[in-house]
């Protein structure tokens, strides 16, 4: 019992999800079980981006970008903006989770706790930035490939919808770094940088490139996944247990619910109603509570206003901790390495994150209809 207890406190996401995805069976026995809505495109687009992210991790290419910060400056005011700025436009291309595993330990580590003001404020910028900037593209988070590749978007069609957002939070975040609190690190401008594997990052730099074709559907997702299992197989196979596994299953137990729930009239014609006209309010309001990833791939099913959609579930990554899991990461490194500060944490994130949210909510309509 308590195993099962650990288990759900530590996967509370994946268990709901598999408790809706077996209440949805119950709910259509009579009619018989559908696993139609199972979109393999999306699983295996996301299981080759995982695992070739980590392959880049280990060639070493991130912790040298992120320690030649330190040459440039010494100032936290400084490394605060240029890291968040970093985070923002390298979640787009790896992920918002990716850049805050890379770039969390990297900044808890040159800050130290004895900083924690400046520490705090970095981390919050950093997690919120990666958020904003993974919205950016389609491989940016799990939510934009999942609804991309579902209402079979074009890349101009995404890039369309997607980048004037992004340039709104683009200079929302340049504002807020202009805040960071000032303060100097005891730390060399020349130290050495660390190596960096050139084998390791041509060959991931490539099934990287891979990965990105099939993102805008130049190559096909059969032909990609055994192309990235042989390479990573005959490299370095301790890369593919590097993938988010749990998040694999939650999109399958998400596919299963939504596809047994849509074929019941009533319960869709009720989510209908509640979205129309509302797709990003809802969708952001969902996100609070179960994270935008299972509330994109959960409304999806009763909306064709993509664009709303992608906006709401994006937008929804603000606000709670539990909005976007990436801002899971952050909080779990910083309360290990400052159990004490967890409350000020906290607080930073909430006053910034719902300030934000609320802003963007009560823009992003307007903003939309301008498009």
């Amino acid at each position: 019992m308590h195993a099962v207890l650990r288990f759900i406190k530590k996967e509370p996401v994946l268990t709901a999800s598999g408790l809706l995805a077996a209440a949805s069976v119950f709910a259509v026995l009579p009619d018989g079980v559908s696993f139609d809505g199972i979109n393999w495109q999306v699983l295996a687009i996301l299981y080759c981006l995982m695992t070739v992210v980590a392959g880049l991790r280990k060639s070493g290419v991130f912790d040298a970008l992120t320690c030649a910060l330190t040459r440039l400056t010494c100032s936290t005011a400084l490394l605060t903006a240029l890291l968040t700025l970093l985070c923002f436009f390298i979640s787009a291309l790896i992920t918002n989770d990716v850049a805050l595993l890379t770039f969390v330990p990297f900044t808890i580590g040159l800050f130290g706790a004895g900083r924690r003001k400046q520490l705090i404020y970095a981390l919050v910028l950093e997690t919120i930035a990666a958020n904003l900037g993974s919205l950016m593209t389609p491989m940016g988070n799990p939510q934009n490939l999942y609804l991309y590749a579902h209402y079979a978007m074009t890349g101009r069609a995404f890039f369309s919808v997607m980048l004037p957002l992004g340039g709104v939070c683009l200079l929302v975040t340049g504002i807020l770094t202009l805040f960071a609190p000032r303060g100097q690190l005891d730390v060399r401008p020349g130290a050495p940088l660390p190596r960096i594997r050139p084998a390791c990052f041509a060959v991931f730099c490539t099934l990287f490139a891979v990965c990105l074709l099939c993102v805008l559907k130049i190559v096909a997702w059969y032909v990609l996944l055994p192309v990235v299992c042989a390479a990573e197989i005959i490299y370095d196979r301790s890369v593919m247990k590097e993938a988010d596994f749990s998040l694999l299953l939650t999109f399958v137990f998400f596919f299963v619910f939504v596809g047994n729930v849509s074929r019941i009239d009533a319960v869709r014609a009720a989510a209908e109603r509640a979205l129309s006209g509302r797709e990003i309010l809802v969708s952001a309001l969902v996100s609070q509570v179960i994270s935008n990833v299972p509330a994109a791939a959960m409304l999806s099913a009763f909306t064709d206003n993509a664009a709303a959609l992608l906006w709401g579930t994006n937008i929804g990554g603000l606000g709670t901790p539990v909005a976007s899991m990436a801002s899971l990461i952050t909080f779990r490194f910083y309360a290990a390495a400052d159990a004490g500060g967890s409350r000020r944490y906290l607080a930073v994130f909430s006053a910034l994150n719902f300030t934000l949210l609320a802003v963007f909510l009560a823009a992003a309509p307007l903003l939309l209809r301008l498009l």
